[in-house]
């Protein structure tokens, strides 16, 4: 099968190219990398179409079966990949249950923006109409990082194309349209909601943007939206912008203080910060701008290695053998034959119960919540630094230790 055409200004990389204009023509000419990531997200949203399609419409057992498994006999498919996609077809059977009728529902729904984007075409994963609202729902199966549905250009795309291919069913019925991201395995579930108008008035709003990346006339901006850029590695206003020390001088102002002053507040002893140490703010000032000059390093890196395992020299660099762990070439023969030496098998073999997830599969959520949900605790997750403008909660230290969780001591 030929891989799917994407449209030059796509709804998934609008991020991108409302912020840099130059992107989709720079990016048009340099090859797409196929990862076994992508590979995995394919086959997932496959899995979970064919759920989508197997709950919400007449598709029969025969057929379901068959393309169900066709896709875990591919070599990328996975249990997690089973757990994650039943995890999605559940939101969306909830969702559904908020409405006062049947709703309709369609799954890997093609839909064209080009009202507002030159050539915009894209693909819902899932789109639900009833009552007066339509809902868009967007699963995505990696496990970077959260992307949060409110004020989402892509979300915000696919709805206005969901809008313009159902108004000849729907016409005027529609007054709002809610948008969500579904990120099970980040356990991330985010949803923004707004009226027709306001949906009609942003997709307005961008057309000139729109038309200026199309055109080629647009501006380089180097910026967090970089991350998923197919040049971000060969960027030279990024690599600019990256090499740019003047910008971290600005953090470090030089004559902060006179030599008076200095010698005054070594005197004074826990006067303020001593002189040749930097201050919180100036760390919170080098931090938000080294993390960009961070993840330029990595791609360079990644791209460095991408050219050399090409064949292709990068000066002053080489490949070498990374450190590596030792492994059975037949486990099950290494097994017996240790048994065989005379070992027991209690003492080879490790019993484990399953897991919290295996077991919840097996019991299904509402027996599993009955009999073993007061054993089950989430505990926070690890302390993580993040910019301040992060829509998560501040860590708590507190809460940490009532759950369990050891908090180190700076």
């Amino acid at each position: 099968m030929p891989p799917e055409k994407h449209a030059l200004l796509s709804a998934s990389s609008a991020s991108r190219w409302l912020k840099c204009t130059a992107a989709p023509r720079f990016e048009e000419g340099l090859p797409e990398s196929n990862s076994s990531y992508a590979e995995e997200g394919s086959l997932a949203h496959a899995l979970a179409e064919l759920k989508v399609l197997k709950k919400f419409t007449l598709m029969n057992n025969r057929t379901y079966n068959t393309r169900l498994n066709k896709i875990k006999k591919d070599p990328v498919y996975n249990q997690e990949m089973d757990k994650t996609t039943d995890l999605y077809l559940e939101r969306l059977v909830e969702q559904a249950m908020t409405y006062n009728s049947t709703p309709t529902v369609a799954a890997e729904v093609r839909v064209d923006f080009s009202d507002y984007v030159p050539e915009g075409f894209g693909t819902c994963d899932c789109v639900m109409i009833g009552g007066d609202t339509l809902c868009i729902t967007d699963y995505k199966h990696g496990k970077g990082v959260p992307v949060a549905a409110e004020g989402n250009a892509q979300m915000r795309l696919y709805a206005l194309g969901a809008l313009k291919r159902y108004a000849p069913i729907f016409g005027d019925a529609i007054k709002k349209v809610r948008m969500s991201i579904d990120q099970p395995r980040l356990d991330s579930y985010t949803t923004d909601t707004i009226t027709v108008e306001e949906l009609r008035a942003w997709g307005d709003g961008i057309k000139p943007i729109a038309q200026k990346a199309f055109s080629g006339l647009g501006e380089f901006v180097p910026g967090d939206h970089c991350r998923f850029c197919r040049g971000r590695a060969q960027c030279r206003a990024r690599a600019s912008v990256n090499t740019a020390l003047e910008e971290f001088r600005d953090c470090i102002p030089e004559d902060r203080a006179t030599p008076k002053e200095r010698a005054q507040a070594e005197e004074d002893g826990l006067d303020g910060i001593p002189m040749n140490l930097l201050s919180d703010a100036e760390i919170g000032d080098l931090l938000i701008r080294g993390q960009h000059l961070v993840q330029w390093y990595k791609d360079l890196e990644t791209y460095a290695t991408e050219t050399l395992l090409a064949g292709r020299p990068i000066p002053g660099w080489k490949l070498v053998a990374g450190r590596s762990n030792r492994a059975f070439t037949d486990q099950d023969a290494a097994i017996q034959a240790v048994i065989a030496a005379g070992y027991d098998e209690a003492l080879v073999y490790d019993r484990k119960p399953k897991t919290l997830s295996e077991l919840e599969k097996l019991m299904g959520k509402a027996e599993f919540a009955e009999k073993i949900g007061s054993y089950v605790v989430k505990p926070l997750g690890k302390p993580t630094l993040a910019l301040a403008t992060d829509k998560r909660e501040p860590y708590n230290s507190a809460a940490a230790d009532f759950a369990g969780v050891d908090v180190p001591l700076f």
